[in-house]
């Protein structure tokens, strides 16, 4: 099982690291029905993510008898490599300038407004439709897929990915049902890191992720 784990792991991290749902999670946590829309949102990020990662088991795993090997995972990160590097190009280039307020995206605007149904399709839209979150997923599946091992091991470590994956938004919430003054402080705290240090974060890990799978795409391929 250990090297189905190993290739996946930087692409858990990465969406692990992705500020966007953390943000989400953490202003939905300080709202009204932060309680429920939170449970919500986090079911519908683990949900979301767990269906990314199977259609791509799936994909890769009905692709690797007819190709004879895991040339098409080889191609797929050489593709995902290079997306991500235009994204972290974008991210550096489209970055805040000092002096300079960015307005926040539409969909933050309406936290308050939230119900569990909507909690659940922002949290599944922000893993489908956002880049930096769906390329790595991707091509973490892929890793796990092209690996030469049992069935039972990959769908091991596809749901430890899952719940690494995950871990920027189960966090808050386990923080958050603690109720006391420190978890209101530590949350706060944090949702004032991730804003502070968003800008950084999109920049470096798609560049350092991409970087990764270019490599490992051109080693596959040689």
């Amino acid at each position: 099982m250990g090297e189905a784990i190993g290739p996946m792991l930087a692409s858990a991290v990465a969406v692990a690291l992705s500020p966007l749902p953390l943000i989400a999670v953490l202003l939905i946590l300080a709202s009204p029905r932060g309680q429920t829309n939170g449970l919500a949102f986090t079911a519908g990020w683990v949900l979301g993510l767990a269906a990314v990662v199977a259609a791509v088991l799936a994909a890769g795993s009905a692709l690797s008898p007819d190709t004879g090997g895991p040339t098409w995972s080889s191609w797929l990160k050489l593709v995902l490599g290079a997306l991500l590097l235009l994204l972290a190009a974008k991210q550096w280039r489209d970055r805040p300038r000092p002096g300079h307020v960015i307005a926040p995206p539409t969909w933050l605007l309406g936290i308050d407004r939230l119900t569990p149904a909507r909690s659940v399709g922002l949290a599944v839209t922000l893993v489908v439709a956002h880049p930096k979150t769906l390329l790595p997923a991707v091509g973490g599946a892929a890793s796990i897929a092209a690996c030469p091992t049992d069935v039972g091991a990959k769908a091991l470590a596809a749901a430890l990915m899952v719940l690494l994956g995950s871990l920027g938004t189960l966090l808050p919430l386990t923080v958050h049902r603690l109720g006391n003054d420190h978890s209101i402080r530590t949350l706060g705290e944090w949702r004032a890191w991730t804003a502070a240090h968003n800008a950084a974060i999109m920049t470096a890990v798609p560049l350092v992720l991409g970087a990764a799978y270019l490599g490992d795409a051109l080693t596959g391929l040689g």
